[in-house]
């Protein structure tokens, strides 16, 4: 790790600060004539993570009349940003500095993690190589720096979103994004969520290696934390071009945007801002990150105005309207008879993660689709206005409210978080320790293993208390 700081408000001139200070230790480390410059920040439906500002602080150090400085948004297969949200993401910079990643048609392919190491990594739930295709311009654009930016949260296939998530995912290929996805969701969500190694991540970090080691780059991780009046703050902010910038990043977030409970949640209401979720490919990290909290038999509603679709692609979109969120056998039946979704396996993956098998029940409150369109891919329906008649959201704080005598819980930014029953979080660090013993025993030269080992069996004592 270059440098970093945690565990107090990092305001915005103290991370202008520390992107000055990027820009002097990068001119040290990698290149001391640094001209052509490559910026990776997430998509908008990472917005509330501060990435587009310290984007918008990173090209203007740069940006002297005569250096060139491009910014891709790591969209993996979401939607293209329009100007207007690159412009409500990334500040002044530039339209035409801005440049979309096509997951489809303009990756190239590095190689693959190999069938038999994925086999072992999983437990023998996936049997399948990943092949590992990236964004051609990546390898092949000529930059002097590559600066990968983003949040270190809770993520349903990674353990933990951002580090190389960026390129794995969010400037990935066709082949990388359906092979690895599915890999996830097999090991199962409730596995992989605040875990700070998964099976997919330990593939990703030996692609990395494997492939990526000429690439001039470093990462710029980002932790937000709420304060008592539950605002939104940057705490921890780490710089570094080895995974130990993102360890230090997971195990501040594991310890701070994790929610725990002693007894499930009955009932959980969950607001998705308009202006970043727009499907439920993205709304459903609602799902996702509270899963783990509701009780059996009880009940989540997302409150979604800007939800008008599911997928993010108009094949997925019809996949998700065909198959629906029916629960893992239903899901894998479809993925084993239907070739489409077979191709498109990330989708398959997606419909394993917005189901609740079962257990719950999810009502969505969306602002533009239909009752039919969502009670036909299996979730509840509520109108939207009524949602928000009746649970005056704006008016909600985060935690328990009561609602016309109804106790509820309530998350205003789910995709910032996990919140999980101890018993389900304690269940699922033992389940992973499955995983970092078999790396430690691959590489037993690598003391990060054995770290993170150590520090799993802390949390499992101290969650069990």
């Amino acid at each position: 790790m270059w440098f970093y700081s945690e565990g107090y408000v990092i305001d915005e001139a103290e991370q202008q600060k520390m992107m000055v200070r990027l820009v002097e230790e990068a001119k040290k480390r990698i290149n001391p004539d640094i001209k052509k410059v490559l910026l990776l920040p997430p998509d908008i439906t990472r917005y509330h993570s501060g990435s587009g500002k310290l984007t918008n602080m990173l090209y203007h150090i740069f940006d002297d009349g005569e250096n060139v400085i491009d910014v891709i948004p790591t969209l993996g297969q979401h939607q293209p940003h329009t100007p207007e949200e690159n412009k409500w993401m990334f500040g002044d910079i530039p339209e035409e500095r801005i440049h979309v990643h096509d997951w489809r048609n303009n990756c190239a392919h590095l190689g693959e993690i190999d069938s038999e190491f994925v086999k072992l990594a999983t437990g023998g739930k996936a049997d399948w190589a990943i092949p590992i295709e990236i964004d051609d311009a990546i390898v092949n654009g000529g930059y002097d720096l590559v600066i990968n930016i983003g949040q270190v949260v809770p993520h349903e296939v990674l353990g933990f979103a951002n580090h190389n998530k960026n390129y794995f995912i969010g400037m990935a290929g066709k082949g990388t994004i359906t092979a690895s996805h599915m890999m996830a969701a097999l090991c199962g969500i409730e596995n992989n969520l605040a875990q700070l190694i998964t099976p997919l991540r330990g593939c990703y970090n030996m692609a990395e290696e494997s492939f990526l080691g000429d690439v001039p780059d470093v990462y710029v991780l980002v932790v937000k934390t709420r304060n008592e009046d539950g605002e939104l703050q940057t705490t921890g902010l780490y710089v570094g071009d080895e995974v130990d910038s993102y360890i230090a990043a997971a195990r501040y977030a594991r310890k701070n945007t994790v929610h725990m409970f002693e007894k499930p949640l009955k009932k959980v209401i969950c607001f998705m801002d308009g202006k970043e979720f727009k499907s439920t490919w993205v709304s459903n990290k609602a799902i996702y990150r509270t899963r783990k909290a509701i009780a059996d038999g009880g009940e989540l509603i997302i409150i979604a105005p800007g939800v008008s679709r599911f997928g993010e692609q108009d094949d997925v979109d019809l996949l998700i309207r065909k198959y629906g969120y029916k629960g893992t056998p239903h899901t894998l039946e479809a993925f084993n008879s239907d070739p489409v979704l077979h191709d498109l396996a990330h989708a398959a993956a997606h419909l394993i993660h917005g189901s609740t098998e079962g257990r719950f029940n999810i009502t969505y409150a969306p602002g533009g689709a239909t009752k039919e369109e969502i009670e036909g891919i299996g979730y509840n329906y509520m109108d939207y206005n009524e949602a928000m008649e009746k649970y005056h959201v704006n008016e909600l704080k985060d935690g328990f409210n009561t609602v016309n005598g109804e106790e509820i819980y309530f998350i205003s930014s789910p995709s910032l978080g996990l919140w999980t029953a101890k018993d389900k979080y304690i269940d699922a660090i033992k389940n992973n320790n499955s995983f970092v013993d078999l790396m430690i025993e691959r590489q037993p030269d690598k003391q990060i293993w054995k770290d993170i080992r150590k520090w799993n069996d802390a949390d499992i004592e101290n969650y069990s208390k």
